[in-house]
């Protein structure tokens, strides 16, 4: 039957006129863009050679997943997952290539943990023989794996983890048991019913010496260490004897990954299950040999948190694209001046664009100071295997601090981005229904975002007490020389002029330099002269901690631009803009902050507002184009507000009218009979059979 709908068409000027118009406008090209965010490490390569592959099967078909419940979800994940592994055996690809895919395809696999954290442990944490062994079968997918810290009763604090690992003299094994019901790991991805095998950390109780063979040893704890642990059966797949292991339920998102329950009852593991790259267990004498640096033992921790960190970036990158392409587009209401006029194109609002344009900014924040982040991290590893464990503080810092501002920064954005869409952005086709409930694990995920903040105060009042017991002495660092210049104007009592930031974007990162030194010396008077409780200082912590991840995205973004050599003066000019917007908008917001620490002037502060509208009129006619440089596809988008080609409208339709199962079904509404579905489909005892 004739469907008069197929042959309407939105109202002129359509989605693909508009944006055509949008993208003519701006004298920045994308491609440009692009070459120079994402080429360094053959990303837009990578993502053109995969792509078509992947849209070519159509177990990676987006359509009706929206539509799932839990359990089939999980069950096309893991099959998604397998047909993705047989595509790297299939192509020849690398570990690049796997991840590539993995993002495009959008599901949390429910292999992402064998791939990334359980892996990851062993590679750093192993000793060689373990490596010898354990390697190929985890790069074989022999052995599927997980990484088990998270308890029920314990989280970010991983020295309260109360699963034991008692070491048992007699028999040289380790004694895996879990004390109490908050011992139960909790949280751990790909193990609720996926792997077979378990990184586990668990408190590692020694004999006292000279107890070690009498009937009832006194234990002493060294702390959470490292176990490499099997769980299941390798060929029934049911859980070992000794151990209870499930998955939690459904979660706020992350539906395609199975998040575990985990309990041991007095289970051994031979002694080889440690591992025992940095700490060892004699197995004859049980004498234990720490690691030169404790923290070292979590450095899978701060492997995810760089990740996390570098990836942020694409994840907010998704979000403004979608908001900056759909708002270009829909058009609401004439200007009140101008009522003969047409309507208003949604992103012409300043309401509108200083709740994007200023996210736009933030995502080439991200990236620079994602790729300083792992840089970071990869210097710091290959000086850790040399030996050298000096940077490893600094790493840690970095990486805790970074996590938390920069998961902050895009699981706000996401949601902001979302509500500026307005009532499209709240359905399914938004691009959103996904992408935010499961981004925002990361803000928890690897450390509680408040919390992780204490070891980076922590970190930074180390090296301000440092500084100022050595302030006469050469600076070993930037930081401490930034440190050792705030101290010496404040002890002479010196009028420190305030950074003219309109004229120098150096000063820029000056001014929030010294904003951060400020609020850091003011902790550091509290706790270390003064001798406040560490409790009663957590919210000035916290506030430390962000101000010091802020300078370095400001600094990083800087030195980025300002060595950057390689692109058009066009091009270059508006990554300024960008720049100065993100800067300037997070001054604003912190405005009391930069006038209290003598870092900018009050008139320049109060001019704040004004300078952001500037670089927002500056900014607005490259929109498009500025989140068409991220190169992200329809297919990794799944949004008919985001669409490329701008048909907005015609996806929406579409969508609802074409692709909705629920549509397909004829309803029987009398409230009288026991008929769900007309015609003899589901009835009340079927219903009822299901909850």
């Amino acid at each position: 039957m004739p469907d008069f709908t197929d042959k309407l068409q939105p109202s002129k000027p359509d989605g693909p006129t508009i944006l055509a118009k949008e993208r003519a406008q701006s004298n920045i090209s994308a491609e440009e863009l692009a070459q120079h965010l994402l080429s360094h490490d053959g990303f837009l390569e990578r993502q053109a050679r995969i792509l078509p592959i992947l849209e070519k099967e159509p177990l990676f078909n987006k359509k009706q997943q929206a539509n799932l419940s839990r359990p089939d979800l999980f069950k096309l994940a893991l099959a998604r997952a397998k047909l993705l592994r047989r595509l790297v055996d299939r192509h020849g690809w690398n570990i690049d290539d796997y991840k590539m895919a993995e993002t495009l395809i959008d599901d949390v696999s429910p292999y992402f943990l064998h791939m990334h954290m359980f892996v990851t442990t062993v590679r750093e944490q192993a000793s060689d023989a373990q490596k010898a062994h354990w390697m190929p079968l985890i790069e074989s997918f022999k052995i599927i794996g997980a990484y088990a810290q998270t308890e029920l009763g314990h989280g970010s604090n991983v020295q309260g983890l109360e699963l034991e690992a008692r070491w048992d003299q007699r028999t040289h094994e380790f004694i895996l048991h879990s004390p109490t019901l908050t011992a139960s790991k909790w949280w751990n991805g790909s193990l609720g019913r996926t792997a077979n095998h378990a990184i586990v950390v668990a408190q590692l109780l020694l004999p006292r010496p000279g107890t070690e063979t009498s009937a009832s040893p006194q234990y002493v704890s060294h702390g959470p260490h490292p176990f490499i642990v099997q769980v299941r059966h390798m060929e029934s797949h049911q859980p070992l004897d000794g151990i209870v292991i499930g998955d939690i339920g459904p979660k706020f998102g992350y539906s395609t990954i199975d998040n575990a329950y985990m309990l041991f009852d007095q289970f051994r593991v031979p002694h080889s299950a440690l591992l025992s790259r940095y700490s060892q267990v004699d197995p004859e004498t049980g004498a234990y040999s720490q690691p030169k640096m404790g923290k070292v033992v979590y450095g899978t921790m701060t492997y995810v948190r760089s990740l996390i960190v570098h990836q942020s970036r694409l994840a907010l990158a998704r979000a403004v694209t979608v908001a900056v392409r759909y708002t270009s587009i829909r058009r609401q209401f004439k200007d009140r001046d101008n009522a003969k006029g047409p309507e208003i194109h949604v992103l012409d609002y300043p309401t509108v664009q200083i709740r994007i344009l200023p996210l736009l900014a933030t995502t080439y924040a991200l990236h620079y100071v994602g790729l300083a982040m792992q840089k970071t991290y990869k210097s710091a590893r290959m000086e850790i295997e040399r030996g050298d464990f000096s940077s490893l503080a600094y790493m840690h810092s970095m990486s805790s601090g970074l996590k938390s501002h920069c998961t902050n920064i895009v699981a706000d954005g996401i949601e902001t981005c979302r509500r500026a869409l307005g009532g499209h952005g709240y359905g399914g086709a938004s691009g959103f229904t996904r992408l935010g409930p499961d981004y925002l694990s990361r803000v928890t995920v690897e450390g509680d975002n408040w919390m992780i903040t204490q070891q980076v105060a922590s970190y930074l009042i180390k090296r301000m007490t440092d500084a100022a017991a050595n302030i006469h002495t050469p600076a070993v660092d930037a930081i401490d020389a930034s440190y050792k210049e705030f101290l010496t104007a404040h002890q002479n009592g010196q009028v420190i002029e305030p950074y003219d930031v309109f004229n120098s974007d150096y000063a820029i990162v000056k001014s929030f330099q010294r904003r951060a030194s400020a609020l850091l010396y003011d902790v550091y008077v509290e706790r270390v002269i003064n001798k406040k409780p560490w409790t009663s200082l957590m919210i000035q912590l916290n506030k430390v901690s962000q101000a010091q991840s802020l300078v370095i995205m400001v600094e990083v973004f800087y030195e980025a631009l300002k060595s950057e050599k390689a692109i058009s003066e066009a091009a270059k000019a508006s990554l300024w803009d960008l720049y100065r917007l993100f800067s300037f908008y997070t001054m604003e917001s912190s405005s009391y902050d930069f006038f209290n620490s003598g870092a900018v002037s009050q008139r320049q502060l109060s001019e704040l507002p004004t300078k952001v509208k500037q670089f927002m009129t500056q900014i607005r006619p490259h929109a498009v184009n500025l989140v068409d440089a991220w190169m992200i596809p329809d297919y990794l988008l799944d949004s008919a507000l985001g669409r490329y080609d701008g048909k907005v409208y015609e996806d929406l339709f579409n969508r609802a009218h074409h692709e909705n199962p629920l549509n397909q079904i004829t309803f029987n509404p009398n409230y009288w009979e026991n008929e769900i579905v007309k015609g003899g489909g589901d009835e009340w005892s079927s219903i009822l059979a299901k909850l």
